[in-house]
Protein backbone atom coordinates (compact mmCIF):
# COMPACT_ATOMS: atom_id res chain seq x y z
CA UNK A 1 0.00 0.00 0.00
CA UNK A 2 0.68 3.71 -0.35
CA UNK A 3 0.92 5.33 2.83
CA UNK A 4 1.11 9.24 4.10
CA UNK A 5 1.96 9.20 7.67
CA UNK A 6 2.11 13.37 8.92
CA UNK A 7 4.33 13.72 12.02
CA UNK A 8 6.75 10.53 10.80
CA UNK A 9 9.80 11.91 11.86
CA UNK A 10 8.52 11.67 15.44
CA UNK A 11 9.02 8.95 18.10
CA UNK A 12 5.86 7.04 16.94
CA UNK A 13 5.65 8.29 13.58
CA UNK A 14 9.45 6.81 13.13
CA UNK A 15 8.38 3.48 14.76
CA UNK A 16 5.35 3.35 12.56
CA UNK A 17 7.15 4.21 9.42
CA UNK A 18 10.00 1.49 9.98
CA UNK A 19 7.50 -0.75 10.56
CA UNK A 20 5.35 -0.03 7.51
CA UNK A 21 8.59 -0.01 5.07
CA UNK A 22 9.56 -3.43 6.63
CA UNK A 23 5.98 -4.90 5.37
CA UNK A 24 6.70 -3.87 2.10
CA UNK A 25 4.68 -0.48 1.72
CA UNK A 26 5.84 2.59 0.27
CA UNK A 27 5.52 5.50 2.64
CA UNK A 28 5.68 9.28 2.49
CA UNK A 29 6.64 11.13 5.46
CA UNK A 30 5.34 15.09 6.17
CA UNK A 31 7.00 16.55 9.27
CA UNK A 32 7.98 20.43 10.46
CA UNK A 33 10.70 18.73 12.68
CA UNK A 34 9.87 20.79 16.00
CA UNK A 35 9.96 17.84 17.49
CA UNK A 36 11.01 14.93 15.02
CA UNK A 37 14.33 13.99 13.11
CA UNK A 38 14.63 13.06 9.58
CA UNK A 39 17.35 10.76 11.25
CA UNK A 40 15.37 8.42 12.75
CA UNK A 41 13.59 7.05 9.40
CA UNK A 42 14.76 4.54 7.11
CA UNK A 43 16.16 5.36 3.31
CA UNK A 44 13.18 3.46 2.16
CA UNK A 45 11.11 6.04 2.99
CA UNK A 46 10.46 9.82 0.87
CA UNK A 47 10.77 12.68 3.71
CA UNK A 48 9.33 16.10 3.21
CA UNK A 49 9.47 18.99 5.74
CA UNK A 50 6.49 21.10 5.68
CA UNK A 51 3.46 22.19 7.33
CA UNK A 52 0.21 19.88 7.65
CA UNK A 53 -1.41 23.23 7.16
CA UNK A 54 0.10 23.55 3.55
CA UNK A 55 -2.67 22.25 1.21
CA UNK A 56 -0.59 22.94 -2.27
CA UNK A 57 1.97 20.15 -0.33
CA UNK A 58 -0.67 17.61 0.73
CA UNK A 59 -2.28 17.49 -2.58
CA UNK A 60 0.87 16.70 -3.97
CA UNK A 61 2.04 14.43 -1.04
CA UNK A 62 -1.48 12.50 -1.12
CA UNK A 63 -1.40 11.62 -4.78
CA UNK A 64 -2.18 7.72 -5.02
CA UNK A 65 -2.40 7.43 -0.85
CA UNK A 66 -4.16 4.86 -0.24
CA UNK A 67 -4.00 5.57 4.10
CA UNK A 68 -2.96 8.58 5.72
CA UNK A 69 -1.83 8.22 8.93
CA UNK A 70 -2.45 11.56 11.27
CA UNK A 71 0.44 12.03 13.81
CA UNK A 72 1.77 15.77 13.42
CA UNK A 73 0.46 17.20 16.67
CA UNK A 74 1.87 19.09 19.88
CA UNK A 75 1.76 16.79 22.49
CA UNK A 76 2.57 18.14 25.98
CA UNK A 77 -0.91 18.63 28.34
CA UNK A 78 1.07 21.18 30.86
CA UNK A 79 2.92 23.35 27.98
CA UNK A 80 -0.49 23.48 26.07
CA UNK A 81 -1.62 24.82 29.15
CA UNK A 82 0.82 27.87 28.53
CA UNK A 83 0.25 28.08 24.73
CA UNK A 84 -3.17 27.10 24.11
CA UNK A 85 -3.33 29.25 21.01
CA UNK A 86 -0.74 27.33 19.38
CA UNK A 87 -2.28 23.97 20.26
CA UNK A 88 -5.11 24.88 18.41
CA UNK A 89 -3.52 25.93 15.66
CA UNK A 90 -1.55 22.84 15.20
CA UNK A 91 -3.83 19.93 16.55
CA UNK A 92 -6.78 21.37 15.56
CA UNK A 93 -6.25 23.59 12.38
CA UNK A 94 -3.76 20.97 11.27
CA UNK A 95 -6.28 18.13 11.40
CA UNK A 96 -8.76 20.30 9.47
CA UNK A 97 -6.13 21.19 6.72
CA UNK A 98 -5.62 17.80 6.63
CA UNK A 99 -8.98 16.57 6.07
CA UNK A 100 -9.56 19.45 3.31
CA UNK A 101 -6.77 17.87 1.44
CA UNK A 102 -7.63 14.43 1.95
CA UNK A 103 -11.33 14.83 1.32
CA UNK A 104 -10.17 16.58 -2.60
CA UNK A 105 -7.73 13.86 -3.18
CA UNK A 106 -9.75 11.11 -2.70
CA UNK A 107 -7.96 8.86 -0.07
CA UNK A 108 -9.60 5.76 1.65
CA UNK A 109 -8.83 5.81 4.99
CA UNK A 110 -7.27 8.28 7.39
CA UNK A 111 -6.38 6.99 11.26
CA UNK A 112 -6.18 9.61 13.55
CA UNK A 113 -3.60 9.33 16.62
CA UNK A 114 -5.64 10.70 19.27
CA UNK A 115 -5.00 10.60 23.13
CA UNK A 116 -6.58 9.19 26.49
CA UNK A 117 -5.95 12.35 27.68
CA UNK A 118 -9.37 13.02 26.36
CA UNK A 119 -11.09 10.76 29.45
CA UNK A 120 -9.84 13.24 32.49
CA UNK A 121 -10.99 12.72 35.50
CA UNK A 122 -13.30 9.61 35.49
CA UNK A 123 -15.29 8.04 38.36
CA UNK A 124 -14.93 4.25 36.86
CA UNK A 125 -11.69 2.70 35.70
CA UNK A 126 -11.36 1.14 33.14
CA UNK A 127 -11.93 3.75 31.02
CA UNK A 128 -14.45 2.47 27.99
CA UNK A 129 -14.80 4.60 24.75
CA UNK A 130 -18.74 5.37 25.45
CA UNK A 131 -17.76 7.39 28.73
CA UNK A 132 -18.26 11.32 28.15
CA UNK A 133 -15.17 12.91 27.78
CA UNK A 134 -13.95 15.29 30.38
CA UNK A 135 -10.89 17.20 28.88
CA UNK A 136 -8.55 19.30 31.82
CA UNK A 137 -6.29 20.71 29.69
CA UNK A 138 -5.88 22.19 25.90
CA UNK A 139 -4.32 19.71 24.61
CA UNK A 140 -6.82 17.04 25.46
CA UNK A 141 -10.00 19.52 24.26
CA UNK A 142 -7.59 20.08 20.94
CA UNK A 143 -7.59 16.22 20.43
CA UNK A 144 -11.04 15.82 21.25
CA UNK A 145 -12.02 18.31 18.74
CA UNK A 146 -9.98 17.01 16.18
CA UNK A 147 -11.63 13.76 16.55
CA UNK A 148 -15.06 15.30 16.03
CA UNK A 149 -13.75 16.89 12.92
CA UNK A 150 -12.52 13.67 11.53
CA UNK A 151 -15.75 12.06 12.24
CA UNK A 152 -17.60 14.72 10.69
CA UNK A 153 -15.54 15.42 7.88
CA UNK A 154 -15.64 11.76 7.17
CA UNK A 155 -18.86 11.02 7.29
CA UNK A 156 -19.63 14.40 4.64
CA UNK A 157 -16.90 13.17 2.42
CA UNK A 158 -17.56 9.45 2.48
CA UNK A 159 -13.89 8.95 4.12
CA UNK A 160 -13.29 6.27 6.32
CA UNK A 161 -11.75 7.53 9.49
CA UNK A 162 -10.77 5.58 13.11
CA UNK A 163 -9.59 7.62 16.16
CA UNK A 164 -7.07 5.60 18.19
CA UNK A 165 -7.04 7.16 22.13
CA UNK A 166 -3.34 6.30 22.77
CA UNK A 167 -2.63 5.97 26.20
CA UNK A 168 1.41 7.01 27.46
CA UNK A 169 3.45 5.83 24.89
CA UNK A 170 7.02 5.00 25.72
CA UNK A 171 10.02 3.29 24.45
CA UNK A 172 13.67 3.67 22.97
CA UNK A 173 14.05 7.10 21.49
CA UNK A 174 11.61 8.85 23.17
CA UNK A 175 12.23 12.33 23.29
CA UNK A 176 13.42 14.22 26.07
CA UNK A 177 12.84 17.86 26.20
CA UNK A 178 14.53 19.98 28.87
CA UNK A 179 11.14 21.27 29.80
CA UNK A 180 8.40 18.83 30.28
CA UNK A 181 10.07 15.28 29.57
CA UNK A 182 7.79 12.46 29.27
CA UNK A 183 7.69 10.59 32.68
CA UNK A 184 9.61 7.72 31.97
CA UNK A 185 12.55 8.74 29.66
CA UNK A 186 12.77 11.55 32.31
CA UNK A 187 12.65 9.23 35.50
CA UNK A 188 15.30 6.39 33.63
CA UNK A 189 17.56 9.82 32.90
CA UNK A 190 17.18 10.92 36.37
CA UNK A 191 17.52 7.89 38.18
CA UNK A 192 20.89 6.55 36.06
CA UNK A 193 22.21 9.96 36.06
CA UNK A 194 22.39 9.88 40.16
CA UNK A 195 19.60 12.73 40.05
CA UNK A 196 16.14 13.54 41.87
CA UNK A 197 12.96 12.40 40.81
CA UNK A 198 10.16 14.96 41.49
CA UNK A 199 6.95 12.83 42.93
CA UNK A 200 3.78 15.14 43.61
CA UNK A 201 1.24 14.51 46.06
CA UNK A 202 1.05 11.01 47.34
CA UNK A 203 2.50 9.52 44.41
CA UNK A 204 -0.80 7.03 44.51
CA UNK A 205 -1.61 8.61 40.78
CA UNK A 206 -1.72 6.24 37.86
CA UNK A 207 -1.11 5.51 34.34
CA UNK A 208 -1.81 3.52 31.35
CA UNK A 209 2.09 3.16 30.09
CA UNK A 210 1.94 1.23 26.60
CA UNK A 211 5.15 0.32 25.34
CA UNK A 212 5.72 1.77 21.49
CA UNK A 213 5.74 -1.48 19.31
CA UNK A 214 2.49 -2.68 21.02
CA UNK A 215 1.49 1.04 19.36
CA UNK A 216 2.39 0.49 16.29
CA UNK A 217 0.78 -2.78 15.90
CA UNK A 218 -2.37 -1.08 16.63
CA UNK A 219 -1.74 1.65 14.31
CA UNK A 220 -0.63 -1.05 10.84
CA UNK A 221 -3.96 -2.58 11.99
CA UNK A 222 -6.48 0.25 11.57
CA UNK A 223 -5.33 0.69 8.25
CA UNK A 224 -6.79 -1.94 7.10
CA UNK A 225 -9.18 -3.48 10.23
CA UNK A 226 -12.77 -4.13 8.17
CA UNK A 227 -15.54 -2.49 10.08
CA UNK A 228 -14.03 0.29 12.07
CA UNK A 229 -14.85 3.18 10.43
CA UNK A 230 -16.03 5.74 12.42
CA UNK A 231 -14.90 4.20 15.68
CA UNK A 232 -12.77 5.34 18.37
CA UNK A 233 -10.42 2.75 19.86
CA UNK A 234 -8.20 2.61 22.82
CA UNK A 235 -4.42 1.74 22.34
CA UNK A 236 -2.86 0.99 26.12
CA UNK A 237 -1.85 -1.95 28.04
CA UNK A 238 -4.60 -2.37 29.85
CA UNK A 239 -2.34 -1.79 33.24
CA UNK A 240 -2.59 0.68 35.79
CA UNK A 241 0.29 1.49 37.35
CA UNK A 242 1.15 4.03 39.72
CA UNK A 243 4.00 6.40 40.38
CA UNK A 244 5.22 4.94 43.50
CA UNK A 245 5.15 1.62 41.35
CA UNK A 246 6.60 2.77 38.54
CA UNK A 247 10.04 4.34 40.42
CA UNK A 248 9.87 1.01 42.28
CA UNK A 249 10.58 -0.50 38.53
CA UNK A 250 12.89 1.51 37.38
CA UNK A 251 15.03 0.91 40.55
CA UNK A 252 14.24 -2.47 40.35
CA UNK A 253 15.51 -2.55 36.28
CA UNK A 254 18.52 -0.21 36.96
CA UNK A 255 19.88 -1.69 40.22
CA UNK A 256 20.19 1.67 41.89
CA UNK A 257 18.04 3.52 44.33
CA UNK A 258 16.01 6.39 42.99
CA UNK A 259 16.30 9.50 45.28
CA UNK A 260 12.44 10.79 45.47
CA UNK A 261 11.70 14.27 46.21
CA UNK A 262 8.11 14.94 47.16
CA UNK A 263 6.13 17.78 46.53
CA UNK A 264 2.46 18.17 48.47
CA UNK A 265 1.17 20.01 45.91
CA UNK A 266 -0.38 17.56 43.18
CA UNK A 267 0.21 18.48 39.39
CA UNK A 268 -2.23 19.34 36.76
CA UNK A 269 -2.80 15.32 35.51
CA UNK A 270 -5.82 13.08 36.40
CA UNK A 271 -5.53 11.24 38.87
CA UNK A 272 -6.28 7.73 37.32
CA UNK A 273 -5.89 5.95 34.19
CA UNK A 274 -6.11 2.66 32.38
CA UNK A 275 -7.60 1.65 29.32
CA UNK A 276 -10.46 -0.85 28.52
CA UNK A 277 -9.04 -2.61 25.55
CA UNK A 278 -12.43 -4.44 25.02
CA UNK A 279 -12.96 -2.66 21.33
CA UNK A 280 -9.45 -3.52 20.37
CA UNK A 281 -9.85 -6.71 20.54
CA UNK A 282 -12.88 -7.17 18.94
CA UNK A 283 -12.15 -4.77 16.15
CA UNK A 284 -8.18 -4.58 15.46
CA UNK A 285 -7.56 -8.32 16.63
CA UNK A 286 -4.91 -6.40 18.68
CA UNK A 287 -3.81 -7.10 22.56
CA UNK A 288 -0.31 -5.39 23.66
CA UNK A 289 2.74 -7.63 23.96
CA UNK A 290 4.88 -5.96 26.35
CA UNK A 291 4.92 -5.55 30.33
CA UNK A 292 6.03 -2.48 31.86
CA UNK A 293 9.22 -4.31 32.98
CA UNK A 294 10.09 -6.00 30.13
CA UNK A 295 9.38 -2.53 28.11
CA UNK A 296 11.63 -0.37 30.24
CA UNK A 297 14.44 -3.17 29.85
CA UNK A 298 14.12 -2.99 26.49
CA UNK A 299 14.17 0.98 26.46
CA UNK A 300 16.96 0.55 28.36
CA UNK A 301 19.11 -1.77 26.39
CA UNK A 302 18.21 -0.18 23.12
CA UNK A 303 18.07 3.62 23.59
CA UNK A 304 21.55 4.74 23.53
CA UNK A 305 21.28 7.30 25.84
CA UNK A 306 20.12 4.53 28.22
CA UNK A 307 22.43 1.53 26.50
CA UNK A 308 26.23 2.33 28.37
CA UNK A 309 24.67 1.91 31.72
CA UNK A 310 24.58 -0.53 34.04
CA UNK A 311 21.33 -3.06 33.90
CA UNK A 312 20.40 -5.21 36.87
CA UNK A 313 19.37 -8.84 35.83
CA UNK A 314 16.75 -8.77 38.63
Amino acid sequence: MQFLVTGGAGFLGGALVHRLVSLGHSVRVLDDLSAGDPARLPPQASFMRGDVNDLPRLWTLLHDVECVYHLAARVSVSESVRYPREYNAVNVGGTVSLLEAVRDVGVRRLVLASSGAIYGDQPLQPLRESLTPLPLSPYAVSKLAAEQYVGLIGRLASLETVCLRIFNAYGPGQQLPVTHPPVIPHFLHQVLGQGSLVVHGSGAQTRDFVYVDDVVDALVAAATAPDVNQRVINVGSGAETSVNDLVRQIEAITGREAHVLRVNEQDSGVSRMCADLTLARELLGWTPQTFLQEGLRRTLVSDERFAARPVSDQ
